[in-house]
């Protein structure tokens, strides 16, 4: 069994002249970012392996879990693939796991969570929202054999509100 954990980067500013990988996250962002992940530790393990976009708003959010989850932040990988608007990169960034890895939190961007969270996932989801966080489960031993699963766990920020 491997699980895939897809967290949205937290809500980010448009305040600022930026290129877009330098978007900072509105405090809002910040807020909802670690709302999320304390929920998610109430009934989840941490996971080991963590990965980020290479964007400053989906590595900011990232480092929010990390601290929640007590973990050196040094311990979280930033992988060009993830900083992905469809999705195919960051499926073929899943597929290419090493086997002996059971779980990932991956942190990146919309539409491609979201399409990744409907194509693997057994529920269907509008559209997963800033720091949202989808875990599915698939019944796999190859991360190259990924198929659909079951959504396991939703956590939407406005609900924890």
């Amino acid at each position: 069994m491997k699980e895939i954990i897809l967290v949205r980067h937290g809500k980010s500013s448009w305040e600022y002249d930026v290129l877009d990988r330098e978007r900072p996250l509105k405090q809002r962002g910040r807020t909802d970012a670690a709302l999320v992940a304390q929920e998610f530790c109430k009934k989840n393990s941490a996971p080991l392996n963590v990965f980020s976009s290479p964007a400053k708003r989906a590595l900011d959010t990232c480092k929010i879990f990390t601290t929640i989850f007590n973990r050196e932040v040094d311990q979280i990988t930033i992988d060009e693939e993830l900083y992905d608007f469809d999705g195919r990169n960051v499926i073929d960034f899943i597929k290419r796991l090493r086997n002996d890895v059971d779980q990932v939190m991956i942190f990146g961007h919309n539409h491609a969570l979201t399409s990744i969270s409907n194509i693997f996932g057994n529920q269907y989801i509008d559209n997963l929202p800033t720091s949202g966080l989808v875990k599915i489960c698939v019944d796999i031993e190859d991360w190259n054999a990924l198929k659909k699963g079951t959504t396991e766990l939703i956590i939407i920020p406005k609900d924890l509100r």
